[in-house]
C-alpha cells in the first residue's frame, strides 16, 4: 500500500513545498521507510539523468542581449521603484497585451526569460550540489586524492580542478580531511574537499564565484548546504550533518582564509 505522504515527498524533491511543509515531511522520512526508499529512488534517477545527459549552459551573450532589451525599454530609467510583487504583476500583464498586440514581442520575451532564468539557475545549483553529494556516497566516486596531509591535497587540485581552495585538517575540532576530488560544476571544475564528521561525510565545494548571485542556506532532500564566501571563492558545505556543524566549519574556513590572506610574519 502507497504511503499517504508519497506525493508529498515527490514534491518535497522536487522543490516544490514551502519551508513548513518541507519540516513535516522530513520528520515524516526519519519513520517512514517507503518514503525514504522513494526518495532514494528519486535521487538515482536524478543522477542517472544527469550523468547521460548533457547540461546546456546559458550563454553570457544571452543574458547580454536580455538586459540591453530591458535598458532599451521606453522610460526604463524614469519609472518609480515598485514592489517586486506589483512589477511581477505588471510584468505578466504586459506579456499579456504584447502576446495579443504582436508588438515588442522579443523585449517581453527578454524580461520573462531574465525573471524566471535567475530562480531557475538559483534552483538548479542546489540540485547539481546535492546531487553531486549523493553520488560521492556511491563505492568508489568520494575520493579523488586520499590523504589528511593539506600539503598533498591542496596541489593535487592544480592539475584537476580550475581553482586552488582553502585546505586544511582540522581533526583537533572533529574536522578529519579525507581527501578530494574534482566535479563539474558552475561551468567549471570545481574542487571538493571532503571531511568525516563522525558518521558525516561533508563535502566542501569550492568554485569561482558570481557574487551577483550569492546563494543562501538551504535545505535539499533532507540534505543541508551551508554557502560562503572567501576572497573570490565560493564554497557550499553539504551534509546530512547538523546545520550547527556545518557552520562550525564554515567558521574555520573563514578563519583559515583570513590567516592566508595576513599571514604572521
Amino acid at each position: 500500500m502507497t504511503c499517504p505522504e508519497a506525493l508529498r515527498t515527490q514534491a518535497y524533491f522536487d522543490a516544490e513545498l514551502d519551508a513548513l511543509a518541507a519540516a513535516e515531511i522530513e520528520r515524516h522520512l526519519e519513520s517512514c521507510v517507503d518514503c525514504r526508499a522513494l526518495l532514494q529512488d528519486l535521487q538515482r534517477t536524478r543522477i542517472a539523468i544527469r550523468r547521460d545527459f548533457a547540461e546546456a549552459a546559458v550563454p553570457p551573450s544571452l543574458t547580454a542581449r536580455i538586459a540591453r532589451s530591458l535598458e532599451r525599454e521606453p522610460g526604463a530609467g524614469s519609472r518609480p521603484r515598485r514592489r517586486p510583487q506589483e512589477s511581477l504583476w505588471r510584468l505578466r500583464s504586459f506579456w499579456t497585451g504584447t502576446f495579443l498586440g504582436g508588438a515588442g514581442a522579443l523585449t517581453a520575451a527578454a524580461a520573462l526569460a531574465l525573471l524566471f532564468w535567475m530562480p531557475l539557475r538559483h534552483n538548479s545549483l542546489l540540485d547539481s550540489l546535492v546531487t553531486e553529494h549523493v553520488d560521492s556516497l556511491l563505492p568508489g566516486h568520494l575520493i579523488g586524492v586520499e590523504s589528511t596531509d593539506r600539503h598533498t591535497v591542496k596541489p593535487w587540485f592544480a592539475g584537476h580542478a580550475d581553482i586552488s581552495p582553502l585546505v586544511e585538517d582540522f581533526s583537533a575540532q572533529g574536522f578529519v580531511l579525507v581527501g578530494g576530488r574534482a566535479d563539474y560544476l558552475a561551468n567549471q571544475r570545481t574542487a571538493v574537499i571532503v571531511y568525516q564528521h563522525g558518521r558525516h561525510i561533508i563535502n566542501v565545494f569550492g568554485w569561482k564565484s558570481d557574487l551577483r548571485f550569492a546563494p543562501r542556506d538551504a535545505t535539499r532532500n533532507g540534505y543541508h548546504l551551508a554557502f560562503w564566501t572567501v576572497g573570490d571563492l565560493q564554497y557550499c558545505a553539504v551534509s546530512d550533518a547538523s546545520w550547527d556543524d556545518l557552520h562550525r566549519l564554515e567558521r574555520l574556513f573563514r578563519d583559515l582564509g583570513a590567516r592566508e590572506a595576513n599571514p604572521t610574519h
